[in-house]
């Protein structure tokens, strides 16, 4: 974890960077062990940020990073990491490394994001809470960002119903904001998590919420939004589900209403119109349904490999594994580890990274 985190903080790397930088040479240890001219063939590293990987890990400032989350009772997941969720991996810029407060289960798959404005009125938080209960009780988890308004009331909603929710915070995942909301984020974390990809302490910065959106998208099936003005953020969390191929859903309000403009623009646009929880779960429950059919029907790769190299292949995963580690684990001479892992390697079943590691073929 601590090249994970060094990386993460190195000045000029964001999301998109950090993983152009691992696909060709494997791992953020790697990545600071690669030579200038290797970092200069990567697309958008340009010699100033080249300089700063090569500088090395800031060992102090990551040390006291990892000391934070420890402290605070957290936990970091890479996007290289099994438990990471895997609708957020398929976006085009997933977060590297996603720090967590509370418990990230498979379930949380089935989410859908319940976003709009923070001033509301009394029918946009009646039709909030109802709803994000109803959907809920179908085991549908709740993803908001805990701002006041409308997210906060569907996080109580889902939370209320006996539910999981998830929220995605603009700040550290040890700072509460609004500070408010001190009682809301602990029952969060009791029935979900709170996430972020900001870095333990930092600030709720007005940049942050932005970028923050696109993981409240990112992580689910489809977007609901609710009372949203025309500059409302919750419309840049509609604009990168429309860009992530997920589902948009409006709530009309009334016409020429301040707090109604943005949503009765999606509906214009082509968001669905929604008068009832019915209206979204009989688009999310076939889709999810249809999903988890299409996985069911794919063949393991494993079913046919030989007994030796099926052991070998369970031992792997999406996070680069050291050839020595392997052995230890199978418990067999390095000569036959070799020739098995060479075996899966020629059968296209897992990738060698440089250093001698390995990972399944995702």
């Amino acid at each position: 974890m601590f090249y994970w985190v060094a990386l993460s903080l190195v000045p000029g790397v964001g999301s998109v960077l950090f993983k152009r930088l691992l696909d060709p040479l494997g791992s953020p240890e790697a990545v600071f062990r690669a030579p200038l001219r290797e970092l200069l063939k990567v697309e958008g590293v340009g010699e100033k940020v080249a300089r700063e990987i090569q500088k090395g890990p800031p060992e102090e400032k990551v040390e006291r990073e990892l000391r934070r989350v420890q402290e605070t009772g957290g936990r970091i997941l890479t996007f290289q990491d099994l438990q990471y969720p895997k609708r957020l991996k398929t976006i085009y810029d997933p977060p590297p490394l996603l720090y967590v407060k509370g418990e990230v289960k498979e379930r949380d798959d089935l989410a859908l994001a319940v976003v709009g404005s923070r001033k509301t009125t009394p029918y946009g938080r009646w039709i909030t809470e109802r709803m994000s209960q109803e959907i809920a009780r179908h085991g549908v988890t709740i993803v908001s960002g805990m701002a006041r308004g409308i997210d906060s009331v569907a996080h109580g909603g889902a939370i209320s119903a006996g539910g999981r929710t998830l929220a995605v915070l603009g700040c550290g995942v040890d700072v509460v904001y609004p500070s408010e909301s001190r009682n809301l984020y602990r029952q969060i974390i009791d029935h979900g998590a709170v996430l972020s990809e900001f870095p333990m302490g930092s600030p709720p910065e007005a940049i942050h919420f932005p970028r923050r959106n696109r993981i409240i998208s990112g992580l689910s099936i489809g977007v609901v939004v609710v009372q949203a003005s025309a500059e409302s953020g919750s419309l840049i969390t509609a604009d990168y589900a429309l860009e992530q191929g997920r589902e948009v859903f409006a709530i009309p309000g009334n016409v020429g209403a301040d707090g109604s403009r943005g949503t009765n623009r999606l509906i214009r646009e082509g968001a669905k119109r929604v008068e009832s929880s019915d209206d979204i779960l009989e688009e999310v429950l076939p889709q999810w349904k249809r999903e988890k059919e299409d996985l069911s029907r794919t063949p393991s790769p494993e079913r046919d490999l030989p007994e030796e190299e099926k052991a070998i292949y369970r031992l792997l995963g999406d996070s680069p594994l050291h050839i020595d580690e392997i052995t230890r684990e199978a418990r067999v001479d390095s000569g036959k580890v070799s020739s098995l892992l060479m075996n899966l390697e020629l059968k296209g079943l897992i990738i060698q990274w440089p250093g001698k590691s390995f990972t399944k073929k995702m």
